[in-house]
């Protein structure tokens, strides 16, 4: 069993920028590939961005791409959304993901472990 925990969320103003964090409770963390998702008021879920398990490979939604970076500290068992030049339509609650294969998803069905949450609010 696998316990996720993100942070970092908040309210800020239209070309600000965030980091989230997502703690893992895994004990082989390094085994997962993670994934990031947002869902926004009244929208079904969607894929932000992937990392495989070692890191060394990425993957974005097109409509964060360049602005987004998905990173990871093996060591710490942390993965990290660090949301660059954010437009209010990134407004969202904003969830980690982890899945025990070596390469991420963009589906969210195929990830094992979820968790709870953070709102991000980006105004105008």
């Amino acid at each position: 069993q696998v316990q996720l925990v993100e942070s970092g969320g908040g309210l800020v103003q239209a070309g600000a920028s965030l980091r989230l964090s997502c703690v893992a409770s895994a004990r082989t963390f390094s085994s997962y590939s993670m994934g990031w998702f947002r869902q926004a008021p009244g929208k079904e879920r969607e894929f932000v961005a992937h990392i495989t398990s070692s890191g060394g490979s990425t993957a974005y939604a097109d409509s964060v791409k360049g602005r987004f970076t998905i990173s990871r500290d093996n060591a710490k068992n942390t993965v990290y959304l660090q949301m660059n030049s954010l437009k209010p339509e990134d407004t969202a609650v904003y969830y980690c993901a982890a899945r025990p294969y070596s390469t991420g998803s963009r589906y969210e069905t195929r990830y094992n472990y979820w968790g709870q949450g953070t709102q991000v609010t980006v105004s105008s």
